[in-house]
C-alpha cells in the first residue's frame, strides 16, 4: 500500500479500542461458520496468554498471513469506502492461506509440544496479527482466524497509522510484512523485520518441525564483508576475511531472532529432545567453506549460537538447496537470492539492509560472495 493510501487511512479511521475488539471477538464467534471447531485453549481452568516479556513475539500482516490480492484491488481501482463495503459484505467467507501461513502454523505446533514439556512456562511464540485495516474489517479476519483454527488473540489494528510503535510495545523479536516500506522503518528501529513474497508455485513443507533458513552477511551479521566485496571485488574479499579470521562480525539485524529461536530449541535439548527437536535451523549463504566460512562459524559459536546446518555454497545458486531444505521461511538481504528461491518454491523474506540494496546482484555474475 502506498504512502498516499497509508495517510488516506490515517485520516479515514481511528485505532481500534479494547471495547471494539471486543465486540469484534463476541460477534464473530457468533457468526462463525457451520463446522469450523476451534481448538481447546484451557490451561489450568483458564484460557493462557503469555506476556510479551516472556514470549518470542512474531508479528504477521494480515497481506502475508492471507491472500488479500482481491481486496487490494478492490481498494486501488474503487477507494476507501468501497473497500470497507466489499469486507463487510464478504465478512463469512474467510480469506485463503498467505505466504505466512504455513511459518504461522508451524509456530504453534512448537508451542504444543512446548506445552506438553513446560504447562506452566510463558517462553512461547505469541503471535500478533498487525493489520492497517479498519475495525469493521476486523469481523473477517476473526472469522478467518476461527475458520482455519489458528491460535491468534492479539490484534493491532492501526487504521491506517504506522504500527511501528506498537510493535516495540508487544517485545516483537520479528515482523513480517508485504510493505516494504515499512519492514524498512522496523529495521531502523533495531526490530527483526523482512517482506514476504508469494511464489507461484510452493513446495510442501513439514507439518511437524519449523524450519528457517537464514542468509549470513547482512542477515544474521553485519554488512562489513559485504561492504568489501562489493567495493573492492572477491579476491579482495578473501584477503579481509583471511586477515580477520579470529575478529568477530557485528550483529546483524535477524541475529536476536535466531537467538530466539535457539532459546527455544534448549528447552527441548534439556528434555532429551536435540535429535528430534520441532526446531531446526540452517544458515544458507554464498560463502565458501575454506576461504571464508571460518569467520561465520566463529562468530556464532563466539555468541554462544548455532544452526543446525551450515550451507556454504561458494557463489552456487540457493534456490535448489532450499528447494530440498523446504524452510517455512528464507530470510536474505539480496532480492537476487530471494526470487531465486521463489522461482523453486520456496517461501523467501526479503531483508533490506547492508550495501546490497545500494548495489543490487546482477544476475549474470557466478561468483557472488
Amino acid at each position: 500500500m502506498t504512502r498516499v493510501n497509508n495517510l488516506l487511512y490515517g485520516q479515514l479511521f481511528l485505532k481500534v479500542t479494547l471495547s471494539q475488539l471486543r465486540s469484534l471477538l463476541l460477534h464473530a464467534r457468533l457468526k462463525m461458520q457451520d463446522g469450523a471447531v476451534r481448538r481447546a485453549r484451557k490451561v489450568e481452568g483458564g484460557i493462557f496468554f503469555p506476556k510479551p516479556e516472556n514470549a518470542v513475539t512474531i508479528a504477521v500482516s494480515s497481506r502475508v498471513l492471507f491472500r488479500t490480492e482481491t481486496e487490494q484491488k478492490v481498494f486501488e481501482e474503487r477507494g476507501v469506502e468501497e473497500y470497507l463495503k466489499y469486507q463487510v459484505e464478504h465478512e463469512n467467507e474467510p480469506f485463503a492461506p498467505g505466504p505466512a501461513f504455513p511459518f504461522v502454523k508451524a509456530l504453534e505446533t512448537v508451542n504444543s509440544q512446548l506445552r506438553e514439556l513446560y504447562p506452566d512456562s510463558e517462553e512461547l511464540f505469541d503471535i500478533v496479527l498487525v493489520t492497517y485495516n479498519h475495525a469493521h474489517v476486523g469481523v473477517r479476519l476473526i472469522n478467518t482466524i476461527n475458520y482455519h483454527n489458528l491460535f491468534i488473540e492479539r490484534f493491532c489494528m492501526t487504521g491506517g497509522s504506522s504500527p511501528i510503535g506498537y510493535l516495540k510495545a508487544y517485545h516483537t523479536n520479528l515482523y513480517l510484512s508485504a510493505d516494504a516500506e515499512k519492514v524498512r522503518e522496523a529495521l531502523a528501529e533495531g526490530i527483526a523485520a523482512a517482506t514476504m513474497f508469494t511464489p507461484e508455485k510452493l513446495i510442501e513443507v513439514s507439518d511437524t518441525q519449523l524450519r528457517v533458513a537464514f542468509d549470513g552477511d547482512a542477515v544474521l551479521f553485519s554488512d562489513e564483508s559485504e561492504r568489501i566485496f562489493k567495493t573492492h571485488g572477491l579476491d579482495k574479499f578473501f584477503e579481509h576475511e583471511k586477515e580477520h579470521e579470529n575478529k568477530l562480525l557485528d550483529h546483524g539485524p535477524l541475529k536476536g531472532f535466531l537467538e530466539a529461536l535457539g532459546k527455544l530449541q534448549k528447552k527441548f535439548y534439556e528434555k532429551g529432545h536435540r535429535l528430534d527437536c520441532p526446531i531446526r535451523t540452517y544458515l544458507v549463504t554464498a560463502r565458501s567453506a575454506a576461504s571464508s566460512g571460518i569467520r561465520a562459524l566463529k562468530t556464532l559459536r563466539a555468541w554462544g549460537l548455532e544452526t543446525d546446518e551450515a550451507l556454504f555454497l561458494a557463489g552456487a545458486p540457493k534456490g535448489p538447496m532450499l528447494e530440498k531444505i523446504r524452510p517455512h521461511i528464507y530470510f536474505d538481504d539480496q532480492m537476487f537470492h530471494v526470487e531465486g528461491a521463489a522461482e523453486m518454491g520456496t517461501i523467501a523474506a526479503h531483508v533490506p539492509y547492508g550495501i546490497a540494496q545500494k548495489h543490487p546482484h546482477k544476475k549474470d555474475s557466478s561468483k557472488s560472495k
